[in-house]
């Protein structure tokens, strides 16, 4: 599902003007410790599964269901990775809308379901260990955020603050 009703609502209004809005990222590891990514059907990039949370979804519930629609799998959200942004996060999509993410991101383990890209937004799925990873075209926020997963810091991340009041 590229777009929900609701931020199809919010485009009809804004158009491409940039809108800030609030998603989830799901690191999913195999039992070798391998992370799951999707290739994104536009732009070929490889991302984490993920996506806008809904109005009145938990993100928990968001994580969950975004990972479903884009992979087929049903997880379960166990662990808290952050909380991310930065412009890195600010994406053109191929339509010109502009939206930047404050992405929440979550460690989840599979609980059931196949793995199968939705064939809309995700082309193909694969588990690729750090090695490959690095080798991969991933997209820069997926980067940012999988980097932290791989890491397994058991806190949660965030960047660490630099505004400062004018003098």
């Amino acid at each position: 599902m590229p777009i929900s009703d609701h931020l199809r609502a919010v485009r009809s209004k804004i158009g491409h003007d940039l809108l800030a809005t609030t998603a989830v990222s799901i690191s999913v590891f195999d039992d070798t410790g391998r992370i799951l990514l999707g290739r994104d059907a536009e732009t070929n990039l490889w991302t984490l599964p993920g996506g806008a949370i809904d109005p009145n979804e938990h993100p928990a519930d968001a994580a969950s269901r975004e990972c479903f629609e884009e992979t087929g799998l049903v997880v379960r959200p166990q662990r808290l990775l952050g909380v991310f942004g930065g412009p890195e996060f600010l994406i053109r999509y191929p339509n010109g809308d502009l939206t930047y993410y404050t992405v929440i991101a979550f460690e989840a383990v599979v609980i059931g379901g196949t793995p199968t890209p939705d064939g809309d937004e995700i082309a193909s799925l694969r588990f690729v260990d750090r090695q490959e990873w690095e080798q991969l075209p991933v997209s820069p926020s997926s980067r940012i955020i999988s980097r932290q997963a791989f890491g397994r810091d058991p806190m949660p991340y965030f960047a660490a603050a630099g505004w400062r009041p004018e003098s």
